[in-house]
């Protein structure tokens, strides 16, 4: 969550900004601009009922952002993500000034996600279609056959499904620690099929167990029983008996058909051993010792049958993964012989993932495996290319899957792909639209609000020789050929600045925009915006620029030098940013200062 909360788009208003505090402030600076604003933007105080519904409108957003900032917790998670972590679902922390269709529409899209989410959490559905196929006629030649009837053969080879399956599950949550689950099975091998439906009982016997019975019901009706229990932090083991009921040639019994046990034990932070002991047919007991990193995987594993077969078998596997892909090489060595594996992995979307590996081995042939995935559903395509060690196999199967996708993927995924983030773009910015033209009525609502009280602090300022702000610019600044600023891609701001003038000074918190300083917007989205400040002071006329993060305290103190008949600037730094003093300088006032600068 706090990776997607954390983003500069999706930080939302600034309330530090909207009451004009630092975020360091204490509760009695957030109550005393609180205090302040409102004699403002109180509905209370304007009695023309447009006016009125206008500073109702802000009033509402300024309570909001006291009432978030007074509130240690709501703060605390304001600072750290915004109003998007104020809007977590269940949290309920804050309520969001809406339009009755823009409620309506919210509460509707809520509702739906509610209850898919809830029927996805409730019912867990899982399928897998696993559909093989046979295309060793394509690479394997017949040696019994003349040269004539092999040539025939191989122009038109021979390409057949040799199995299908289906499997189906979905769950059925009974109590908070019983759960039934209903799973079906259909399967298809050389034209003779056969099915299976299973109803299984599972218990949570306590917060390190769980218990599991199992009735299918099929060629054969079977029963099964699973347990699970962790035995410390490092252990646990589990346990599968089999009971079947057979019936053949009008003969019925009951067998038992085979038990496996397993305790397994985490050795240290990458290495896990294994001890299985599987009772039946066939009966083995087998040793698993795994090492697992991030980057590669070494299993051993070693199996004793009766009759005196051993079988040991060395697995490793080697993982490097890229931006896009997981490739992956697996590589395995025992007494029935070698088996190598090569594929690779990607997402071809958000909820789709798309894989192929090539097996090579003395005892599997060549065989190509394709997985897809999407959500909770698998499709598995096992395509058997060759029985023995073809190279011809080998270069197809692995080259013409990879030439297949990338043609795909630049004919038919990336354009759809482009088509969905052009239509999701084109969304976000009518989206975008609405908000910058909600903000700017709402900009010229606020300056309309400001505009008595704005006048009085003038006329208080005149009369003590104050601060007098006489141009104010926000947003994209540019300037021509002699230096003074055009009004391109920016806004007029001088009504709310000079409404932050207080006792002759103007102070500007530093915050992530001045966006939603109250009488600003933002006219130029994307771009990096700056605040131009021309005011007058003691009758001297100053101007400063700011980046739009950063702080002020106007006036700014500083020393000056007076030049003959022309226009002067003196830049300095007084630890905010460059401010520039203007200075006309008057035949009289040269002459009184000739004497002090030639000293």
């Amino acid at each position: 969550m706090a990776a997607s909360m954390e983003g500069e788009g999706d930080f939302g208003e600034d309330y530090y900004a909207m009451l004009n505090i630092d975020r360091q402030c204490t509760n009695a600076e957030i109550d005393a601009a609180y205090r302040r604003l409102t004699k403002i933007y109180h509905p209370d105080r304007h009695f023309e009922p447009i006016r009125k519904k206008k500073a109702e409108n802000l009033f509402i957003k300024l309570k909001t952002a006291h009432n978030v900032l007074s509130d240690p917790n709501k703060r605390q998670i304001y600072d750290r993500f915004g109003v998007k972590g104020l809007q977590v679902e269940g949290l309920e922390l804050m309520t969001r000034t809406r339009s009755p269709a823009e409620i309506i529409a919210e509460l509707n899209r809520y509702q739906q996600e509610q209850e898919e989410r809830k029927l996805q959490k409730r019912t867990n559905p899982h399928g897998m279609v696993t559909l093989g196929i046979n295309a060793t006629d394509v690479f394997d030649a017949d040696p019994d056959m003349d040269d004539e009837l092999n040539s025939y053969r191989s122009s038109i080879p021979s390409i057949e499904i040799s199995h299908m399956s289906l499997h189906q599950s979905v769950e059925v949550p009974l109590t908070k620690k019983n759960t039934a689950i209903i799973a079906g099975t259909l399967a298809n091998r050389n034209g003779n099929g056969n099915g299976a439906f299973t109803a299984v009982w599972r218990r949570l016997t306590s917060d390190n167990g769980w218990a599991e019975l199992a009735l299918s019901c099929g060629d054969n009706i079977g029963t099964s029983l699973r347990g699970f229990k962790k035995i410390n932090r490092r252990c646990y083991c589990t346990a599968n008996a089999n009971i079947s009921y057979l019936s053949n040639r009008g003969r019925k019994a009951i067998a038992f058909t085979g038990f496996q046990t397993m305790i397994a034990c985490q050795l240290d932070s990458h290495l896990e051993g294994r001890l299985v002991w599987n009772v039946g047919r066939p009966s083995a007991m087998r040793t698993i010792i795994k090492y697992d990193k991030e980057s590669y995987m070494l299993l051993f594993t070693a199996q004793a049958i009766p009759l005196t077969r051993i079988s040991n078998v060395t697995v490793s596997s080697i993982r490097k993964s890229t931006f896009i892909y997981l490739l992956s090489l697996h590589y395995r060595v025992g007494t029935m012989g070698a088996v190598v594996e090569y594929g690779c992995e990607t997402k071809v979307s958000q909820f789709s993932t798309l894989g192929a590996t090539m097996a090579v081995g003395t005892s599997v042939g060549v065989s190509l495996k394709i997985k897809f995935i999407r959500g909770q559903q698998e499709f598995f395509f096992p395509i058997h290319l060759s029985e023995s060690i073809v190279p011809e196999a080998i270069v197809y199967g692995t080259f013409l899957p990879l030439a297949i996708y990338f043609v795909a993927k630049k004919l038919i995924i990336d354009p759809y792909l482009k088509c969905q983030e052009e239509e999701s773009q084109g969304k976000e910015k009518e989206e975008a639209a609405e908000k910058m033209a909600a903000k700017k009525e709402e900009a010229a609502a606020t300056v309309e609000l400001l505009k008595e009280s704005v006048e009085r602090s003038i006329e208080s300022e005149e009369r003590k020789r104050g601060l007098v702000i006489l141009k104010a610019l926000y947003g994209k600044l540019i300037s021509d050929d002699e230096g003074e600023l055009l009004d391109g891609q920016c806004i007029d701001v001088i009504t709310p600045v000079q409404a932050l003038v207080r006792d002759s000074q103007l102070i500007l918190s530093d915050t992530k925009t001045k966006c939603d300083i109250p009488g600003f917007y933002d006219p130029c989205p994307g771009e990096t915006k700056t605040l131009y400040i021309r005011y007058k002071f003691r009758n001297k006329l100053h101007q400063v620029t700011l980046a739009d993060n950063d702080a002020i305290r106007l006036p700014l103190q500083s020393k000056y030098t007076y030049y003959h008949g022309y226009k002067s600037k003196y830049t300095y730094d007084h630890g905010y940013r460059e401010s520039t003093l203007i200075i006309m300088a008057t035949e009289t006032s040269f002459k009184g200062r000739r004497d002090l600068n030639e000293e």
